[in-house]
């Protein structure tokens, strides 16, 4: 069976609180103006004329990210580069992509020395870009950490995150809801890089989420988030495992190679999750005709919304959607489940391999 309304509850009681905000950026709709009939009264505070998404000042946003190597970095990338253009208020500028460290604070730099009105940064390594943007900081330039967090709170404005434990629970409660009850059901694990904090964070979600049905990873290797490194691993993990019933992959671009292992050697005995949410993997749901059997998605729209929000605290605006005055500090994104019965709602949105 796919994802049921008992998987949907747990899910939504699981990472109601890790999730933080999926409120909209602009203006709700209980700040529409009374009829004309109605006269407003003299103490009522002034409705919002048209929300968040009119013009105000113009303002510069610098933003810079890694190089797009990866679908789910290029698909950052230009989500961030379309969203400003949406506004006529607002020029990007956007420094080279790259994997270097001090190339990336040197482009941080200039937009200190441009004095831009915000900068949007998802570092190559928060912890090496933690320095710069503390400078940009008390430079009076908010800052707009995106996915890798920075190792000071004083670094940044605004941190907008994915969930990655949340990732891990989101697809152990699938594989339990699924699984239901065989305490004898072999799960494997293909993890990214074991050496970063989001790989670790994504393990224990999964190991938490299967523990609470009674079940653990029986089998687990780690991959490099690349197609070649996804291959390797899974052709190793299958050479280990001769049945396994689930298997967890942690992304969806490694996913390519993960499938073509699957292939070479002839495996289909059990259902694949995969991780992060790629168009690919979402056709496959589509057609039913893979092993690929979901995915949990890591928003690919964090810069984008890292954009949206370094217009809102440059311009001084608030977040429609909440009482509080001012923009919040840390926002993390929802985790869901795309299964064949919700994979329409999520494809349109989903990044290229």
């Amino acid at each position: 069976m796919h994802a049921s309304l008992s998987l949907r509850r747990r899910l939504a009681v699981g990472l109601g609180a890790t999730a933080a905000l999926t409120l909209g950026l602009t203006a709700c709709t209980s700040n529409e103006e009374p009829p004309a009939t109605t006269a407003p009264a003299a103490s009522a505070p002034a409705p919002a004329a048209g929300g968040n998404d009119e013009p105000g000042d113009k303002i510069v946003i610098g933003f810079s990210g890694p190089a797009a190597d990866h679908g789910w970095l290029g698909a950052i990338n230009k989500a961030a580069i379309a969203e400003a253009e949406k506004y006529s208020d607002v020029e990007l500028k956007v420094s080279e992509g790259t994997n270097d460290a001090n190339l990336q604070i040197s482009h941080v730099e200039t937009f200190i020395n441009d004095k831009v009105d915000a900068i949007v940064l998802l570092p190559t390594d928060g912890a090496a870009l933690t320095d710069v943007a503390i400078k940009a900081m008390e430079a009076g330039i908010p800052v707009v950490n995106v996915d890798r967090e920075f190792s000071s709170t004083f670094a940044a404005r605004v941190t907008v995150l994915g969930d990655n434990y949340g990732m891990g629970v989101s697809a152990g409660t699938y594989i339990c809801e699924r699984l239901g009850g065989q305490s004898d059901a072999v799960v494997a694990e293909i993890a990214g890089i074991d050496s970063l904090p989001l790989t670790q964070d994504r393990s224990r979600g999964f190991e938490d989420a299967l523990k609470g049905c009674g079940l653990s990873v029986s089998n687990r290797v780690a991959a490099d988030f690349t197609i070649q490194g996804g291959e390797s691993a899974t052709a190793q993990l299958l050479s280990a495992a001769p049945k396994i019933d689930a298997i967890w992959n942690h992304d969806d671009d490694q996913g390519v190679g993960v499938l073509a292992a699957i292939e070479t050697a002839g495996r289909d005995e059990f259902f694949m999750v995969g991780g992060a949410g790629s168009k690919n993997v979402m056709d496959l749901i589509k057609s039913g005709d893979s092993v690929v059997e979901a995915t949990v998605i890591y928003p690919s729209t964090q810069a984008a919304d890292g954009i949206k929000l370094a217009r809102l605290v440059a311009q001084g605006r608030s977040m429609g959607d909440l009482v509080e005055t001012s923009v919040p500090r840390k926002i993390q994104l929802y985790a869901p489940v795309v299964t064949k019965d919700n994979v329409d709602e999520f494809i349109g949105s989903a990044f290229e391999s």
